[in-house]
């Protein structure tokens, strides 16, 4: 029974590895079953073995993503929830950072969108929970609607880590987190150079 779990385990990772390789070089509608079976060096009967078709497929690759990455957030969650520390941001920069491949493949929107939909929803549902239990901890009313305020904030996060990724990582996990926790904590106005407090509204 070991011996047939470990090779389940090995022949599900070689076809998530040859799809997501050939989603980086092809784009998702130019790759087919036969072509994830054929780079991993297994059959078709195999891939349907495992998965109904490339659909199934990218939504294990997420899923695997989204848990892995939960697990390893959720030490931080409730430091979080007490104040603005940034390990929840250093943890998935991290993350991404092991995960490269399938990161890109997540936030450049390959299957029509709907894995990065699926990464952004669950990172603004987590967003918005923090920022209410952080809320709720130092007594304060939050100013803008908490769904906006986590949908802002998952935005500008997603964008940076696409960034991030597709160039290469060009800064440190420990730099890019110390830039947006600035950023969150100062506000654009600060981040564009100014000192002094923004022109009041007319």
């Amino acid at each position: 029974m070991a011996t047939e779990d470990r090779r389940v385990r090995r022949s599900r990772r070689m076809l998530r590895e040859a799809f997501v390789a050939l989603l980086l070089e092809r784009g998702y509608a130019s790759v087919t079953v036969e072509d994830i079976a054929e780079r991993a060096d297994l059959s078709r009967a195999t891939f349907y073995g495992h998965y109904t078709d490339k659909d199934a497929l990218l939504d294990a690759v997420v899923t695997e993503l989204i848990e892995e990455m939960q697990r390893r957030l959720q030490p931080t969650v409730e430091s979080s929830a007490k104040g603005f520390t940034g390990k929840p941001v250093l943890e998935l920069f991290r993350h991404a950072a092991e995960e490269r491949d399938a990161y890109r493949v997540v936030l450049r929107g390959e299957g029509d969108g709907r894995a990065l939909r699926r990464f952004t929803a669950d990172r603004t549902a987590a967003a918005a929970q923090v920022f209410t239990a952080r809320a709720a901890a130092q007594g304060v009313q939050l100013r803008l609607p908490v769904d906006l305020l986590a949908r802002a904030w998952v935005g500008e996060m997603v964008e940076v880590l696409a960034w991030w990724l597709e160039e290469g990582m060009p800064q440190t996990p420990e730099d890019v987190t110390d830039q947006l926790l600035n950023l969150s904590l100062r506000g654009r106005y600060w981040a564009s150079g100014f000192d002094d407090q923004p022109p009041a509204r007319p």
